[in-house]
């Protein structure tokens, strides 16, 4: 960055200023935003500093075959900086980028890491506070970290016994089992969002931020105790879209930052992540004779072929669910 002329520094912002607003036009997700910005950041500085407009399919295709030639990109990896140079061109600068030919990732099938249940038990025992409640969802009912930060009180149906993942991967909303030995803590946490949700009203703050335009369909909701994240941050901050101050959810890497010290202390030799517990969450189901259908609605895969790495057991077909983290 710093070998950048200074005359091409304004230009360059300007640029990225626009393309901001276009895709906040189209309502898309802040992570969305984020990761077209990151990828077409990436492609200018590949193409040396040139401006898009002088760019087409010739550029891109060599961009994604370095991806896939040179940085050995997965196939995920080079599909989303091929979502975001679409965007760019397609949508942002209206030109149609017609038919490309590049070099294609080569998948990587890599088994996924699981801890057994003792294993997740001894690492959750050593966790406190809100990061431990949140890596006992992800066990306890397979949520993704993004998923988990997302929730909000009205996610959680404790009659149902079931927890409600609302645009999640993929844009989808899904159900999942909700553990019964988490509904004392949940209700504890419950009741502490809504005691500061009252302390934030009480400052003159207590909106939250709500998608797809949510805003303008129900004007009072933002306020309301129901739509506050499960997992708040511990700090009101400004919004980036708009400078709006709201409190968000907790920040990733707050609940990752907590894990990491709970494994160092376990002694436990895998390389273990948020995911890793959801990776586990689906392989104590098929220990436990569940069906992969059932497994692949509660993880919300979109393709069975994505559950099926988890198989290594006959399935035994299944109704009810019992979370893993109850037995």
């Amino acid at each position: 960055m710093d070998d950048i002329p200074v005359a091409i520094r304004p230009v360059r912002k300007r640029f990225i200023d626009e393309l901001r607003r276009s895709i906040r036009r189209r309502n898309l997700a802040y992570t969305t935003e984020k990761t077209y910005v990151h990828w077409i950041k990436v492609f200018i500085r590949f193409n040396r500093m040139r401006h898009p407009d002088t760019l087409g399919a010739r550029h891109v295709d060599a961009f994604l075959s370095w991806m896939a030639n040179e940085r050995h990109a997965s196939p995920g990896t080079q599909a989303i900086a091929l979502n975001a140079l679409v965007f760019l061109f397609e949508k942002h600068l209206e030109r149609d980028l017609g038919e490309l030919d590049f070099s294609r990732a080569k998948p990587r099938h890599r088994v996924p890491q699981v801890l057994t249940h003792t294993e997740a038990l001894v690492i959750i025992g050593g966790m406190r506070g809100v990061s431990r409640l949140m890596i006992q969802i992800m066990y306890g009912s397979g949520l993704r970290q993004a998923e988990c930060c997302a929730l909000r009180i009205k996610d959680v149906d404790f009659g149902m016994r079931e927890l409600i993942v609302r645009d999640g991967k993929g844009r989808k909303d899904r159900r999942t089992v909700l553990p019964q030995s988490l509904e004392i803590p949940l209700h504890i946490q419950i009741d502490a969002v809504r005691e500061l949700h009252a302390t934030d009203i009480g400052e003159g703050f207590g909106e939250v931020y709500l998608p797809h335009r949510l805003t303008d369909k129900y004007p009072h909701a933002a306020r309301e105790a129901a739509w506050q994240f499960l997992f708040p941050s511990a700090c009101i901050g400004a919004d980036p879209r708009n400078g709006q101050m709201r409190r968000h959810h907790i920040h990733p890497s707050t609940v990752r930052r907590a894990l990491k010290k709970a494994v160092r202390a376990s002694g436990i030799p895998k390389p273990v992540t948020c995911h890793t517990f959801r990776h586990s969450f689906a392989t104590r189901l098929l220990e436990k004779g569940y069906d992969l259908r059932t497994i692949q609605e509660l993880l919300g895969h979109s393709n069975i072929s994505t559950t099926e790495i988890y198989t290594h057991v006959l399935n035994k077909g299944g109704r009810g669910v019992i979370s893993p983290i109850d037995t």
